[in-house]
């Protein structure tokens, strides 16, 4: 079962700007700890008990036998065998049994071939990353809601997106071109990514409806600080119940590199997968007008880096 756990998400005013921080967060080490327009809250702004994380056991796989044992019958008696006095060649060993075929994991460590693919071969140090890549990162400008500085915080090298963690600023943005990113209407979002250090601290990616409307839908996957596990957060549509939500857990960890996939079918379905291992599938709550697929990153944890080593969209 998923573990459950209150979170706040980021907070999103006209389209770019989110709310400031506020001390009356769920958890005074959440890096959602935002106020302001309530973009993907988890929780209510006010203060509450975190819940315990403690799983609840999955039921016992364990059956009792009911087989009883069929008695063996008496030997009979038999003629002493002659004994053979010709030589016998010694006998072939058997061939040891061949081990079963086990199931083949998917490789997802490369990016899918897709509409829009960005796994980011141009190095580009901080300030320069939305020149060099104008088709495929719209980031939020430096100063917005005085939480982003993505000017300050984002690079990449070695062929990966590198968001500085424990700088004082945060980083936020969108992928794809100014032009079609904020079009999506249904289609495959993925990213493979990891966190280094950054406790304290944690990311949202999402589809974030580009309207701004909350109740027009909002889809995070993967979201958590970084000292947990991520889940995916699938948002109610009700107005004014927008902060209800579904929580799936992944059972893995951000500090390991995995690519976390939304298949979005407007109006009907989402699936939630994990290196290609579906978790689950939601067919209540379903978006069905256009998104924008971007992430948010808190910044007042501890130092470290979230690394983003391709991310891929699809219609």
């Amino acid at each position: 079962m998923s573990r459950r756990r209150a979170i706040l998400a980021a907070a999103t005013a006209g389209c770019l700007a989110l709310g400031v921080p506020t001390a009356s967060a769920a958890s005074a080490d959440s890096w959602w700890g935002w106020g302001g327009h309530r973009h993907g809250q988890h929780a209510p702004v006010t203060p509450t008990p975190t819940p315990s994380d403690t799983a609840t056991p999955a039921p016992s796989d364990d059956e009792e036998s009911d087989a009883t044992s069929t008695p063996t019958p008496a030997p009979t008696a038999e003629a002493a065998p002659i004994e053979d006095t010709t030589p016998t060649e010694a006998a072939e060993p058997e061939a040891e049994a061949s081990a079963e075929p086990q199931d083949e994991v998917a490789d997802t460590s490369a990016a899918p071939a897709a509409s829009f693919v960005e796994d980011f071969t141009t190095d580009a140090v901080t300030g320069l990353v939305s020149r060099l890549y104008p088709q495929s990162w719209q980031p939020y400008p430096d100063g917005t809601s005085g939480i982003y500085a993505p000017s300050k915080t984002v690079s990449v090298h070695d062929g990966v997106m590198d968001v500085a963690l424990g700088t004082g600023a945060g980083a936020a943005g969108t992928f794809g071109s100014s032009a079609g990113a904020w079009d999506h209407v249904g289609g495959s979002f993925s990213v493979r990514a990891k966190a280094t250090g950054g406790d304290g601290n944690g990311a949202a990616f999402m589809l974030w409806p580009t309207s701004g409307t909350w109740s027009d839908g909002e889809i995070d996957f993967p979201e958590g600080n970084f000292e947990d596990s991520p889940s995916a957060f699938h948002h109610s549509m009700t107005p004014g119940k927008e902060a209800d939500r579904v929580q799936i857990g992944t059972g893995v960890s951000w500090r390991d590199w995995h690519t976390y996939t939304v298949d979005w079918v407007p109006g009907e379905s989402v699936t939630y997968s994990v290196d290609g291992k579906v978790l689950d599938t939601i067919t209540h709550d379903v978006p069905t007008t256009p998104h924008r697929f971007m992430f948010q990153v808190g910044n007042w944890g501890d130092q470290g880096n979230l690394l983003i080593d391709w991310v891929s969209t699809t219609e």
